[in-house]
């Protein structure tokens, strides 16, 4: 007999060590719309574990970053495509070279066939390096700086990164921030459908207001299940669709 919505939802926490609680009706959902609970369990994102963040370098953010800021607007299959490429030409994203390079090596840059060759965001990389060197100095390395911020702030951190950087602007940093493991949620089309489903957003999706709707619906869900924010985030996009 197929189980209830908390029974499978109990069942999950379990395995994870969460706590359930009303968020049980959207996780059902998604384990119907994706074909199970394994086929759910394999699409959610991954968190790091404590310490993880500490323990990567710089470098590894400003490429993660850059990595972002090229795919926004942009085919992101080319650029995982070509990603090596990238690597090479910008030697590794070693942030402390990066914030002082000079206007040359950036001109070279746009004439490099390794990467893809747009010199608005390429000029980026020194910017957002400046960034993650002075957090880094302030903070003994940018992994503790992104550790020590609170998932449940995760609004003042993207406009701390929109402020601070370049092109870090509407999701691309809250790509940035799954892609390292930082726990936050994504403000993705269906994300944002399953809000307005809920009764949790009203807002333009763009728009700060947008922002501390979602944060608030997802802090909720957090207190009330114990999961990462990135799985609800997950879950409820999941829960989208027919």
């Amino acid at each position: 007999m197929r189980k209830t919505i908390s029974g499978n939802l109990q069942d999950h926490n379990q395995r994870l060590g969460y706590q359930p609680m009303s968020f049980a009706r959207i996780y059902e959902q998604a384990v119907a719309h994706k074909g199970g609970e394994a086929e759910l369990r394999s699409l959610l994102s991954r968190v790091a574990r404590p310490g993880e963040l500490e323990a990567k370098g710089d470098d590894r953010y400003l490429s993660e970053m850059t990595r972002c800021v090229f795919k926004a607007g942009f085919v992101w299959r080319v650029i995982e495509n070509k990603w090596p490429g990238f690597e090479a030409a910008f030697e590794g994203f070693v942030p402390l070279y990066w914030q002082q390079v000079s206007p040359d090596v950036l001109e070279n840059l746009a004439q490099d066939e390794r990467i893809v060759r747009n010199m608005q965001k390429i000029r980026t990389v020194p910017e957002n390096a400046r960034m993650i060197v002075d957090a880094s100095e302030a903070s003994g390395g940018f992994g503790k700086f992104l550790s020590r911020w609170p998932s449940e702030d995760q609004v003042g951190l993207l406009l701390w990164l929109k402020r601070q950087g370049a092109r870090l602007g509407g999701k691309t940093p809250q790509y940035f921030l799954r892609r390292v493991g930082w726990d936050g949620f994504v403000l993705s089309p269906d994300v944002v459908l399953g809000l307005r489903r809920e009764g949790r957003l009203d807002a333009s999706p763009g728009s700060k207001k947008a922002l501390v709707q979602a944060q608030k619906a997802f802090t909720d869900w957090h207190r009330e299940t114990g999961m990462p924010y990135s799985h609800l985030s997950r879950i409820l996009s999941c829960s989208v669709g027919v």
